[in-house]
């Protein structure tokens, strides 16, 4: 490294705790701050004057992953996989919906079984133990708080019969938009109010054929739409009530909460303690929090919990249950948590599954061939074979050379004539594994934005024939992909190692979970030094914190300069390293300007003399996309220099790269096309995509610079990061260790952050997430220790 780059200011918290009031006005134009992991920005909103129209901007998005409304990759769009497999690519995004909305379906099922209130073990007084009092009267006793200490197990599956193989996916029926009636009603009521009438289609989405009576009745409504604030939501209320409207309108204080738990779970929480969560909604302008809470409750609009704290030294899961009966006058510690019922059903989902597997014993097919299988391999390859050979749950971590024990793993399994699968983040995470497999490298899509096959770093292709299967985690949950499923539904294999494991948010994990069949083995690998997933949860590094199963730590370093680098970065240092082939170089900046100047002129010269990586097979990796040096301004200045064009396919030019993002949270590269009537093409992975020209707006987005939540899963031969002045509040150190990790061969850093680096890579750790997790697990697991 041939100069020691610097360090970073706190940032904002995940729940924006500004107050607001009715009436007040804000400055117009500002971007909100954005999140410490760059995960998360704000909308761009300006307040609504007083009386005045609202000024909703729903589009625009300032930080490295989003609201679910913007363009691609300003929602939680991080990087991951679409149209994989068969299907049109257009129909995967439908399908994994549709899935969703099946196993959600399940999740509500199973709650409405439970008929009793599930007594706590725990006392409360004061403000909780009257919030939980009214919840219950109001509730009769019919929706019980969801606490888990004396929750039943699930009852064991059946087993399977003999597997029914599926047919070739078939490609969903585009869902229905609103009725035009409906938009135009909307249309009427916003206008009315003040509100950009642009907003219709969204609102006649969100609230349904009613929508019109809804926002009448409850103006406070718009705050269900992604991008409109409470101050503008107010503003739209005063033009619609008048006098009527007030602070302490109960209407208000609960869509002020709903607003907040969104919020929250935008920031990668999965419910709000409820001290915070009555906290904020006082600095928000809401006279009685305690109230507005108990009214959320009261409409079904949120769940409270109750979830034990354990002390230290304190015994936790069976134990704990027999002694808290031998010990009733001694209390335990709980905390009251408030959350979305969206949420917080997947994550009692997703703990249930879990729970299962690690209670399960797993089939033993081949049972006699592992101890030979862990006999001839190496290392912590030999002790995860051994792991996964009595356990229903693994857990297996290490950088990008750990990558190597999994692929061990998989070629015993499939040796030992079991249906082993691996399932990566995205399509380049998949192609590289698949790659590894085989031990060599894959054949290269010419118009994807990844390295040579002939490089070591090859990172796409199609995968080799031979050797276990490897999928897209989206591709196979939704059916494109894989194995397919089981007459009981369950995916139709023995073992799945899922890699990038930490971008498994709560959602996706009770999917996962719920679609595993008793005796299944799974393997979660991943990287804990990484940025976590955009949606809500750490799935994980709760595990890894729970301590529920084994866990195997790879002990492979990543070679060379860029493998040092990035290993003292995960452990708080940012050090000098040597680099005598230029892998690691330094580029000090004073300006955003200079910033984007010497970004293309790394892309377009200097990387490719002095390196010998060509411009399409280098990522520039920025903390958020507004901003002089953000994705925004350097992509402009990219395309210019790259591949000059008027942009007359909806801004887009045959040849240019793009990021793809079809469903919140998924974003894929690629390449244009081309147009035509049915929309935009895209080359993506080696699949043709047609995003149709109303969708290009919100899911396409050039590519040539992304964030770092965008390009988690993906590697490049070169990768140039750039830290303009203004990203300091976004740096930390899984942003630093994402960001540096994603180069193979190659890292330019355009330093113009002066001492901010390394006192982010030293001070600034992972911003802490609220999730229940490990309290549901507790009594249902008992501890690996």
């Amino acid at each position: 490294m041939s100069t020691e780059p610097e360090p970073a200011e706190d940032t904002a918290d995940a729940v924006d705790a500004g107050a607001k009031t009715p009436g007040g006005t804000e400055e117009t134009g500002r971007e909100d701050a954005e999140r410490a992991e760059g995960e998360q920005a704000a909308t761009p909103s300006r307040a609504p004057e007083a009386g005045g129209p609202v000024a909703a901007e729903a589009g625009e998005q300032g930080g490295d992953g989003a609201a679910a409304a913007g363009p691609a990759g300003d929602g939680p769009a991080s990087d991951g996989p679409t149209g994989d497999g068969a299907a049109a690519q257009v129909s995967e995004a439908e399908a994994e919906l549709a899935a969703q909305r099946l196993e959600r379906e399940r999740i509500e099922r199973r709650k409405a079984e439970k008929q009793a209130p599930i007594e706590s073990g725990a006392k409360l007084s004061g403000t909780a133990a009257e919030l939980l009092a009214a919840v219950r009267a109001v509730e009769s006793g019919e929706k019980p708080p969801a606490t888990v200490f004396d929750e039943p197990r699930p009852a064991p599956r059946r087993p399977s019969p003999e597997p029914v193989r599926r047919p070739e996916p078939v490609p969903a029926p585009p869902a229905a938009g609103p009725a035009p009636g409906t938009v135009a009603a909307v249309r009427r009521v916003l206008a009315e109010g003040g509100a950009p009438e642009a907003l219709a289609p969204q609102v006649a989405e969100v609230l349904g054929e009613t929508a019109e009576d809804a926002l009448r009745a409850d103006p406070w409504q718009l705050l269900r739409v992604a991008g409109v604030r409470p101050e503008q939501a107010d503003g739209f209320a005063r033009a619609l009530l008048g006098a009527e409207c007030g602070p302490d309108d109960e209407r208000r204080g609960r869509a002020v909460t709903v607003w907040l738990l969104e919020q929250a779970a935008l920031a990668g929480h999965t419910a709000l303690e409820l001290p915070r969560l009555t906290t904020t909604l006082a600095q928000r302008g809401v006279p009685d929090p305690e109230a507005a809470v108990q009214s959320t409750l009261a409409e079904g609009e949120a769940l409270v919990f109750q979830d034990a704290l354990d002390e230290p030294g304190a015994r936790s899961g069976p134990a704990a249950e027999e002694a808290e009966g031998a010990d009733e006058a001694e209390e335990r510690p709980v905390r009251v948590l408030v959350g979305l019922e969206r949420y917080a059903l997947a994550e009692e989902s997703l703990a249930d599954g879990l729970a299962r597997l690690v209670n399960s014993v797993p089939r033993q097919d081949g049972a006699p061939g592992w101890e030979q299988a862990a006999a001839s391999a190496p290392g912590a390859a030999a002790d995860l074979i051994r792991a996964v050979a009595g356990h229903g749950l693994v857990l297996h971590t290490g950088g990008e050379a750990s990558l190597a024990e999994p692929a061990a793993l998989l070629r015993a399994a499939h040796g030992l004539g079991l249906r082993a699968w691996a399932a990566a983040h995205g399509p380049l995470g998949r192609d590289r594994f698949a790659a590894l497999l085989t031990d060599r490298p894959t054949a290269p899509h010419p118009e994807s934005p990844t390295p040579d096959a002939a490089s070591p770093d090859a990172t796409a292709g199609t995968p080799a024939p031979d050797g276990p299967p490897v999928v897209t985690l989206a591709g196979l949950l939704a059916g494109a992909e894989g194995p397919g499923r089981d007459a009981d539904g369950a995916l139709d294999l023995d073992l799945l190692v899922v890699l990038d494991a930490p971008q498994v948010d709560v959602e996706t994990g009770a999917l996962l979970a719920e679609s595993l069949p008793d005796g299944a083995r799974l393997v979660l690998a991943g990287d804990p030094g990484v940025l976590w997933s955009v949606g809500p949860g750490r799935v994980f590094a709760d595990l890894l914190a729970a301590r529920i199963c084994p866990q195997v730590a790879s002990r492979r370093p990543d070679p060379g300069p860029l493998g040092e680098l990035v290993s003292g970065i995960g452990v708080g240092e940012l050090a000098q390293v040597e680099a005598p082939g230029k892998e690691v170089v330094i580029v000090p900046v004073r300006d955003a300007g200079e910033a984007v100047h010497r970004t293309v002129q790394l892309v377009a010269d200097s990387v490719p003399r002095a390196i010998g990586v060509p411009a399409d097979r280098t990522q520039v990796i920025t903390p958020g996309h507004g901003g002089a040096a953000g994705t925004r301004a350097l992509n402009a200045a990219l395309k210019e220099r790259l591949n000059p064009g008027p942009g007359r396919f909806g801004g887009f030019d045959p040849g240019d790269r793009v990021v793809h993002s079809p469903a919140p949270g998924r974003t894929l590269p690629g390449l244009v096309v081309g147009a035509d009537a049915d929309g935009l093409r895209l080359s993506c992975a080696g699949e043709t995509v047609v995003v149709p020209r109303e969708q290009v707006e919100r899911c396409v987005r050039h590519g040539w610079a992304m964030t770092a939540h965008q390009a988690v899963g993906g590697r490049w031969p070169a990768v140039v990061v750039v830290l303009p002045g203004d990203a300091v509040p976004a740096l930390s150190r899984p942003w630093v260790y994402t960001a540096f990790g994603r180069a193979a061969r190659h890292l330019s850093v355009v330093h113009g952050v002066d001492q901010a680096l390394p006192r982010a890579v030293a001070e600034v750790p992972a911003k802490p997430r609220t999730t229940r997790l490990p309290a549901l697990l507790a009594p249902q697991v008992p501890s690996a220790d």
